[in-house]
Parts: structure tokens; sequence; C-alpha cells
């Protein structure tokens, strides 16, 4: 059945992780993504790792390899003024343009959302920064752990006892790519009604705070409180805990009071649990869990995750096992759900790659190529599509323009 994005064109000028992620999402489900790279060494990705067996080299980047599937590869030196002019040519026939340079960046270079939608009226533009297009902090550099501290979601996340933390890994670049991805799906609809594209402006900041920060926003505009940091005490009620146990970590919650005495029973009833002092679960939650953590853990050390996975599902008591990125990927049930599939890359060969976060009934993701080389597609685009000849591309690739 025919992909729901098999007609849109998408020109994806971007690096790291936001803008490619948009623009991965859009290619999983049918969309035409060239993907423009500055001529010398192209998206910043490249360099970052891991690179399969550990050999450094711009066309085996894991994380690049991930996140530009899919998509036909060029270069273009938006600097030069042949590559400018170039470039309105690509813009011409796109539906969506896709940037996460800084502010005023591709304004500086004339080529600005004001001029492209002189050149494409129909054209939706989103553009991806820390702090967003307007405001003081517009001009700021910032990486992930500046937008967790400024997106509220740093105040959250660590010991109450200390100092805050940033979110693990580069989820800021992954949350903004995907909201800017739905973003756009919601202004192509618009665009059906109007007939004309419009700009959008993804600030991670306002992601943040309007997503896992959300809950610290709205208690502290409707309670005046502030974030609260549990560290391992993740719940209002105890335990909502990550335990060790004899061959990793275990997750054990009980929101309910028949799930607490259940959880009780699991453990084999022990003398402290008849202690006044642990039978009240608010008083536990604010005053005794590290206490408590103590009298449960020797139990848990006993077994393994899936022994108590095993014997609380029996309960009927909340629990998860903590996997570790090995067990993820072997796992039974995300074999079942096929979300792996295996591409065969020029340089790097055949690795695994993730599929799309969600599945489809009757349209799902589907990965047919892996991620270009650098320049790849130069003369597919240049030459096929746009009509250059041989020549003219030799003497673009000479000064410097591709």
């Amino acid at each position: 059945m025919k992909r729901p994005f098999s007609n849109l064109k998408v020109i994806e000028y971007g690096e790291n992780i936001s803008a490619p992620y948009c623009a991965k999402l859009m290619a999983g489900l049918g969309a035409e993504v060239i993907k423009v790279e500055n001529t010398a060494s192209g998206d910043k990705a490249r360099i970052n790792g891991p690179f399969p067996e550990d050999e450094q080299d711009i066309e085996k980047s894991g994380l690049f390899l991930s996140l530009n599937a899919n998509k036909i590869g060029i270069t273009l030196n938006l600097k030069k003024k042949k590559g400018a002019e170039i470039f309105k040519r690509l813009i011409e026939t796109a539906d969506v343009f896709i940037e996460n340079n800084a502010p005023g960046y591709m304004a500086g270079l004339g080529l600005g959302y004001d001029t492209l939608k002189e050149i494409n009226p129909k054209l939706v533009m989103v553009s991806i920064t820390a702090f967003g297009q307007t405001g003081p902090y517009r001009d700021y550099k910032a990486y992930h752990i500046n937008s967790c501290g400024a997106g509220g979601i740093s105040v959250g996340v660590g010991n109450p006892k200390r100092e805050p933390l940033t979110m693990p890994l580069s989820q800021g670049g992954y949350e903004s790519g995907a909201n800017a991805a739905a973003a756009v799906m919601a202004a192509l609809l618009a665009r059906r009604k109007t007939g004309k594209g419009q700009f959008i402006d993804i600030s991670e900041v306002e992601v943040w705070a309007t997503t896992h920060a959300g809950q610290n926003v709205m208690t502290f505009l409707y309670r005046g409180v502030n974030g609260i940091r549990r560290g391992i005490h993740g719940g209002r009620t105890y335990p909502n805990e990550i335990f060790p146990c004899k061959d990793g970590y275990v997750c054990v919650i009980t929101p309910q009071g028949e799930q607490w005495k259940r959880l009780i029973e699991v453990l084999g009833t022990p003398e402290w649990s008849k202690n006044p002092k642990y039978r009240d679960r608010r008083t536990i939650t604010g005053q005794t869990a590290d206490e408590v953590n103590v009298l449960m853990i020797p139990w848990m050390l006993e077994h393994t995750k899936e022994e108590i996975f095993k014997i609380c599902q029996d309960k009927r008591v909340p629990c998860a096992p903590i996997y570790d990125i090995a067990e993820v990927i072997n796992h039974r049930q995300i074999k079942a759900m096929e979300f792996f599939v295996e591409l065969d890359h020029k340089k790097a060969g055949k690795l695994k790659y993730t599929k799309g976060p969600c599945t489809f009934e009757k349209t799902d993701w589907e990965w047919q190529t892996a991620a270009p080389l650098l320049g790849q597609d130069n003369e597919q685009v240049y030459c096929e599509r746009l009509g250059y000849s041989q020549k003219e591309l030799a003497g673009m690739k000479k000064s410097g323009v591709i």
C-alpha cells in the first residue's frame, strides 16, 4: 500500500540530531528527503561514534547512519552565490524545509523564510533551535544540558540531597525532532485548506517545558511548588523504586494498598513489616524510604530479575526487570514486534537499525536504503533533476560549490 508521505518532497539542511531525526521520521513514511550537507566534512554527526569496530570514519558513524537512512545525500556550499542559487531551485518544488541552524543563519545567507516563501508560497519551513527565534536568549548557543536546565526538567532529576541532573544522552534533540515532525504534519493539513505554507519555530526549551517538565510547570503554576528531585524514590507513594537484585535491577511500584500487602507476602511477611513504623506508607515515603529499602534489598539480592518478575506477576504486584541494551535487542517482545531492520551500507556494511516509534496497521515504516555517503547523490540531483551537465558539475566541484 502507498505510504502516507510518498508524494512529499523534503529538503533537510541540518546537523547532529534534531533536524535529521525529524526528516528521518518523514522519510520512513515515504517522503523523499534530500539531505544537504556542507562540502568539507558534511553533517557534524559524521564525526560522532559509535563506530563499527572502533574504526573512525565519517562514513561509519553510528549516530549518522541511524539518523539518515532512506535519504538522498548531496553536498552544497550555501555561502557561495552559485550554491544559494541551486538551493533556491531545490526549494521551488519542495513541500517541506527542515533546518536546525542558529536563528538568523539562513536569513544571513539570503535564504530565510521571507525569501523562500516568495519562491514557493506552499513551502512549510521548520527551524529547530535551543531557545527559539525570539526573546533575549535567541542567539545563545546551547547544548542538551543547557536546554534541560532552562526547560525545567533538571530541577526534578536526581537525588534530593545532591545537585540537579540533566536527562541522559541527547533526548532533547530527539524530542524536539519528533515535535517538529508533528508540527510539520499539522502545517501540511492546514495547507490543504489555505493553499499556503507557513514557518514553524521549534524551541527545545519549550519542548521540555511542555513534555517531561510539564507536570513540574503545572504544579508550580497551580500550587506554587517547585519541582522536587526524588532520586530513586520516584513516586508519591512508597515503593516506586529501583532495587538491586542477583543479576541486575528491578523496578517495583505499588500505588494501591492491596498491591503493597501482596508485596509484603512476596517478601515472606518479614517481622519488620509488622512494625507500626513501617505500616503507614505516607510516613515511609516522606521519612523512612531509605530504611525500608535496606530491609527489602536482601530478599531482592537472593533472586534474579526474571525470578522476581515472575513471582510479582503471579501475585499481581507491578514489577519490571531493568534490561541492559543487549537484553533489549534480544528480548522476545522486541523480536516479535520486528523492531529492527538490517540495511547494507556501502562502507559500514550490514547493520541493524531501529524502525519508527509506532506501528501502522496498513502503512508501516519502510527502510529501503542506508544513509548516503557524503555527496553520494550529487550527480543524480544536479544532472538528472536540475539539468546541469557533467562539465558544469565538475566545475562546481572544483570551485567548491558542491
